[in-house]
């Protein structure tokens, strides 16, 4: 059956653990660059799956290595930082024409870039976590996946709004050294930790 009150409470501690997350800042930056309808359809389904296998495997996440799981994302942070800064400048209005997205490819981009970043993730931890705890899969399930989703489009939404008053060249700048940083954190838990 149903709650309501365990969706909610779900919601908010999922909300408030991904609301810093890398999450809101990969869908900025995906969000600056593509049809944002298209990125958030990758993206969503992505988190459906993650949610899926949080609330099927339960505790199960909890078991990967830590460090190796740090070393991979840091350096696939190391990579991402790495294309934005030696990517090639485009002119910004060429990035905005929607002819040059093709659903399948911008979906598929922000699908992927969510798939591999958030595996094992704090929130797909947690989420397995108080599924366990609330033996209520649906209702766990529901309020992470509605939080999750509603990070995702603020920083989708985010992207866009800030793209109309800062260059597109200083969002990627601002974006491959956070990307830097958090490849230096996730690197210095996997060695150091």
């Amino acid at each position: 059956m149903f709650s309501i009150t365990v969706a909610a409470v779900v919601f908010g501690v999922v909300f408030l653990a991904e609301l810093p997350d890398k999450t809101a800042l990969a869908g900025l930056m995906l969000g600056t660059r593509y049809r944002a309808s298209y990125v958030f359809v990758g993206v969503a389904a992505a988190f459906a799956l993650h949610v899926g296998l949080a609330i099927a495997a339960g505790s199960v996440l909890t078991l990967l290595p830590h460090r190796l799981l740090q070393a991979i994302v840091g350096v696939l942070f190391l990579g991402g930082a790495a294309m934005l800064l030696f990517k090639k400048d485009d002119d910004e209005e060429e990035v905005r024409k929607p002819a040059d997205q093709s659903f399948w490819k911008v979906s598929g981009a922000g699908f992927m870039l969510i798939l591999i970043a958030e595996f094992g993730d704090l929130t797909q931890i947690m989420t397995a976590n108080l599924a366990a705890r609330y033996d209520d899969p649906l209702s766990v399930g529901v309020g992470a996946l509605l939080a999750l989703w509603a990070v995702a489009g603020l920083g989708i939404v985010g992207g866009r709004t800030l793209m109309r008053y800062v260059p597109l060249r200083l969002i990627t700048r601002v974006a491959a050294l956070v990307m830097l940083a958090l490849a230096g954190f996730s690197l210095y838990e996997a060695i150091g930790a």
